[in-house]
């Protein structure tokens, strides 16, 4: 990337920012593009020790705060690739704005329930497996963690965990 130094700026090294530029790109096609001054910040992560740059058009939040959030963004991405694939909503109930989401909402809080029960009761099985043994026992009144920790023995002779089936009492 083609670009000069219009100013360097004060950087605090003991949160991680190795450096604070005003920048102005000068590739041909990029200067045309975007004329404006743009923030270059180099960070240091101090728990991965990763190197990164940021580049930012925010010019009034200090060189910590724009690491912080971009470094944080990663995080915000995985949660929402998390959402688009988990609630498993086939139709929704309601068509007005509200009631979708409602829905949507209730299908989050779903989720993250079934999340704190495995990381809780320390289950082995994947998320999609708990959903869907709740699923199937969701009128019966064993208490919730007795569905994982049932185990019965098999042919070989080891012990396994044992899905509890909709017809089991």
């Amino acid at each position: 990337m083609d670009f000069r130094v219009r100013e360097r700026c004060e950087v605090n090294a003991e949160v991680g920012v190795r450096s604070d530029r005003l920048i102005r790109l000068r590739g041909v096609l990029t200067k045309n593009k975007y004329p404006d001054t743009l923030r270059l910040i180099s960070y240091t992560d101090p728990e991965t020790k990763l190197r990164l740059k940021f580049m930012t058009n925010n010019l009034t939040l200090d060189a910590a705060t724009i690491a912080m959030l971009y470094s944080k963004r990663w995080q915000i991405e995985l949660f929402f690739k998390w959402v688009k694939q988990h609630p498993h909503i086939k139709a929704f109930f309601g068509t007005t704005p509200n009631a979708v989401r409602v829905q949507l909402w209730i299908a989050v809080i779903a989720c993250l329930l079934v999340t704190r029960l495995k990381h809780r009761h320390g289950l082995l099985k994947n998320k999609n497996t708990i959903l869907q043994i709740l699923s199937v026992t969701i009128l019966e009144k064993t208490p919730v963690i007795e569905l994982f920790l049932k185990e019965v023995h098999t042919s070989g002779g080891t012990a396994s965990y044992k899905e509890t089936s909709l017809f089991d009492l």
